[in-house]
């Protein structure tokens, strides 16, 4: 059996941890959710069972681990895509069309999408990502690109309802398409 060992141990045990999350994703595609079993984890991961259980009290807690881990990625990468763009309106859209396309990539119908979208740390993600929206709807606003007669809490959440369409899109361009007739509804009238 293969061990995972690194300078630290801290970095050990963020390295079991992280290569943990990704066997178990990789068993739950190509098994199913209900067929996964920690001691396929271990195995996969090149760990002891009991040291897997050190970690983590069931396959479900792996699975939601590895779910935040997804989201925690997400929100990076769009924060990474907000900070890149100039003025308010290009990182507007840009952030737009990356949320779009990452829901576009999501396997939603997949036995484990629908399992762990039902945990509470997903409220803490909507919550970090309206903001997000909040916050560039908000410059846009004041730069003049974005509508003033709505708040820019509820155009926040109108972006985020409406580009949730993109998971059953069938292309890039129709994802472009839907973030361009999102953001036409922010434009600011004159």
């Amino acid at each position: 059996m293969p061990k995972i060992w690194n300078e630290t141990i801290d970095e050990h045990r963020r390295a079991v941890f992280e290569a943990t999350l990704d066997a178990a994703a990789a068993l739950v595609a190509e098994h199913g959710i209900r067929s996964v079993t920690m001691s396929q984890i271990a195995k996969q991961t090149g760990i002891g069972r009991a040291t897997l259980y050190k970690y983590f009290a069931d396959v479900g807690a792996i699975l939601l681990a590895w779910h935040e881990r997804q989201i925690t990625r997400h929100l990076e990468q769009l924060v990474q895509i907000r900070e890149h763009a100039r003025e308010p309106r290009e990182r507007l859209e840009a952030v737009l069309t990356a949320y779009a396309m990452i829901i576009r990539a999501i396997p939603h119908e997949s036995e484990l999408a629908s399992n762990v979208h039902r945990d509470p740390h997903l409220a803490s993600a909507h919550k970090r990502l309206t903001k997000l929206f909040r916050d560039l709807i908000a410059e846009g606003v004041a730069a003049g690109n974005v509508r003033d007669d709505v708040s820019p809490d509820e155009l926040a959440g109108y972006c985020i309802h409406a580009l949730t369409a993109a998971k059953n899109l069938a292309s890039k361009d129709a994802v472009r398409r839907l973030v361009a007739i999102t953001t036409t509804g922010l434009k600011s009238t004159p």
